[in-house]
């Protein structure tokens, strides 16, 4: 077999130049975000003594890495494979502002980063920093918010009833405590539940989503078995009063939450046997679902291009970090699809 020339500059340049012709999206989102207004959260965080360290090489600078994380959720990428399509991809390498000689983080380095992150409980701080970027610039429209939750889910464990009955308690099986390296892997943390007949194991990603521009304006996770309306109250404040509130019958019985936070209610009305719906009830919900289904767009485009809806964490702690970056991701990709610049419009460098 004949040994295969490396690229020099031009064919490198040339090559790029052709990825670009095809629409690269990178190319977009590097050019709409900018990056920078994470970088004093990011400081703070790894300016602290137990996450920074003088020993060995230099670390990578952390706003490249805060990007890597968005590209790994983007693409649904494990750390390994991470690593890999970095070295092998030159979309990736100029996305991360990487020269063919640079050195990329290995997986361990990829986890140690994000896990730094997710301990630190920074993702949500990250994720409304972006928002703030947006508010200053007046992108989220603030003529609705529509609620409504979807169901992450994790690897099924195989516990015995008597284990799980423990584990709904909030105990740990005897049985594990002896086995710490087995105590490790059990996911403790998330629940089964039922819809439609179909069970699911995992978690539950609750957004509130902008009418106007299908951008995730805040959100929440709980395990699975919690129902959607459990959240509302945490998702909707006085900061949204006079905006229309849109959700689904499943959201019927927080008339309360609804008027204390100022918004107007428009939540689908449901009959039942004894009190069936009107025509003008019907033609009413009719007219709400138009603006409702928009909220499943937003989780469409996290399902068939993310793959959002699959993690494989263990723990409540790294779930919300997962899913956390994943309504980051998608708002960033959305701003790109809405052709709005994100950029630091008013200082704040502040974290605490």
């Amino acid at each position: 077999m004949k040994n295969i020339n490396p690229l020099g500059l031009f064919d490198e340049h040339f090559l790029l130049e052709r990825l670009t012709k095809l629409k690269d999206p990178l190319v977009k989102l590097d050019t709409y975000i900018d990056w920078n207004i994470f970088a004093p959260i990011l400081n703070v965080v790894f300016s602290k003594p137990e996450n920074s360290s003088k020993a060995g090489r230099p670390p990578f600078d952390r706003v490249m890495m805060f990007k890597l994380l968005i590209l790994q959720s983007l693409y649904s990428l494990s750390d390994d494979q991470m690593e890999f399509q970095i070295t092998d991809r030159l979309s990736f390498k100029r996305f991360l502002k990487l020269k063919t000689t640079d050195k990329v983080p290995d997986s361990k380095t990829i986890w140690k980063f994000r896990e730094t992150l997710i301990q630190e409980g920074v993702i949500e701080a990250l994720f409304h920093r972006f928002n703030e970027a947006l508010d200053d610039q007046s992108v989220f429209a603030n003529t609705g918010q529509i609620v409504d939750a979807s169901f992450v889910e994790v690897p099924r464990q195989r516990n015995t009833r008597d284990e799980n009955q423990q584990i709904k308690k909030g105990e740990t099986p005897e049985a594990w405590k002896a086995r710490p390296n087995k105590l490790r892997q059990k996911n403790r943390d998330a629940r089964w539940t039922k819809k439609n007949k179909m069970s699911f194991y995992g978690y539950k990603n609750h957004i509130k989503a902008d009418k106007g521009t299908k951008l995730i304006s805040d959100y929440m996770v709980t395990d699975a078995s919690v129902h959607d309306s459990q959240e509302l109250e945490t998702l909707i404040s006085t900061d949204d009063g006079g905006q229309k509130l849109y959700a689904d019958a499943a959201y019927i019985g927080q008339e309360e939450t609804i008027e204390s936070s100022g918004m107007r209610n428009m939540v689908h009305e449901k009959g039942n046997r004894y009190h069936k719906l009107t025509d003008a009830q019907k033609a009413s919900n009719k007219e709400k679902s138009r603006t409702r289904a928009r909220v499943e767009h937003v989780f469409g485009f996290m399902t068939n291009s993310m793959n959002a809806m699959s993690i494989r964490t263990i723990g409540y702690i790294r779930a919300t970090g997962k899913i956390g970056l994943a309504n980051l991701t998608y708002n960033m990709m959305r701003c790109t699809q809405l052709k709005k610049k994100v950029h630091n419009v008013f200082l704040r460098d502040s974290y605490a």
